[in-house]
C-alpha cells in the first residue's frame, strides 16, 4: 500500500512574493499606457513622459502656445519669455522695439539698453555720440573711462591740454603718470627743478640707486662725512 505524504505548507513571505511577481507586468503596462502626450508635445526619447514642441511651453497637462511678439523668435530655454528679439531690436513691455542707433554709431552684441556703441573718436553722451576732443601732443585711447585719450610721451595732461614736461640738464624722461616726469641721472640728486652732482666725500661711494652715497668698511657717516671707527 502507498502512503501519500503530506504536502509542506509554503511560507507566508514566498506566496506574497509570487503574487507581487504576477501583477507586476500588468502594473507595469497600465502605467505605460496612462501616459498620454498631449497635443504640440513630443514623447521622450529616454525614459518615461513627453516635451512641449519647440514654441510651446508646458502648462498643466498641455502645452500652451508662446506668444511671440513682431521682429522676435522662439527659443527652446526652459526658462525666461521662451523668445528673443532680433538684432536690431531690444526687449521692451513684451515687444520689440526697433534701436535707434544715431550718427557716429554701431549696433552692438548685447541685448541691453542701449544696444549701441559709439564709434571710435566719439563718446556716448545720452543718447548722441559726441566727438572726443583731443588736445596737441594727445591721442586717443579705447577706454570708455576717462577723458578718451592720452598724451604723448614728453607731455603731460594739464587742464585738457597735454604741456610739455620740462627735463632739466642730467635728468631723462620717466613712463610715471604721477610725479614730475623725470628723474637725474646716475650721480645726481634732485634739487628742486634741477639735478645737482652728488658729493661723495672722501672713504665714500655712490649708493645703488645713484642719487646719494655710503661710507666703505671700516667707517660711518657723521653729517657729510665717513669717520673711522
Amino acid at each position: 500500500m502507498t502512503t501519500v505524504q503530506p504536502s509542506l505548507p509554503i511560507p507566508a513571505s514566498i506566496t506574497l512574493l509570487l503574487l507581487l511577481l504576477l501583477f507586476l507586468p500588468a502594473a507595469t503596462v497600465a502605467e505605460d499606457a496612462a501616459v498620454t502626450v498631449p497635443n504640440h508635445a513630443t514623447a521622450k526619447n529616454y525614459g518615461k513622459g513627453w516635451e512641449c514642441n519647440q514654441g510651446f511651453r508646458e502648462a498643466g497637462d498641455g502645452c500652451d502656445p508662446i506668444v511671440i511678439p513682431e521682429n522676435a523668435y522662439p527659443t527652446n530655454a526652459i526658462y525666461g519669455n521662451g523668445w528673443k528679439c532680433e538684432r536690431g531690436y531690444l526687449e521692451s513691455g513684451g515687444e520689440c522695439l526697433a534701436i535707434k542707433v544715431p550718427a557716429n554709431g554701431y549696433l552692438a552684441d548685447r541685448s541691453f539698453k542701449p544696444g549701441w556703441k559709439c564709434e571710435r573718436g566719439y563718446r556716448a553722451t545720452n543718447s548722441t555720440c559726441t566727438a572726443i576732443k583731443v588736445p596737441e601732443h594727445g591721442y586717443l585711447t579705447n577706454s570708455d573711462y576717462g577723458s578718451g585719450w592720452k598724451c604723448e610721451r614728453g607731455y603731460r595732461p594739464i587742464s585738457g591740454e597735454c604741456i610739455a614736461i620740462e627735463v632739466p640738464e642730467h635728468g631723462y624722461l620717466i613712463d610715471a603718470p604721477y610725479g614730475t616726469g623725470w628723474k637725474c641721472e646716475r650721480g645726481y640728486q634732485k634739487h628742486e627743478q634741477a639735478c645737482r652732482p652728488v658729493q661723495v666725500p672722501k672713504n665714500a661711494f655712490l649708493n645703488a640707486s645713484g642719487d646719494g652715497w655710503d661710507c666703505a668698511r671700516n667707517y660711518t657717516r657723521s653729517r657729510d662725512t665717513c669717520v673711522f671707527r
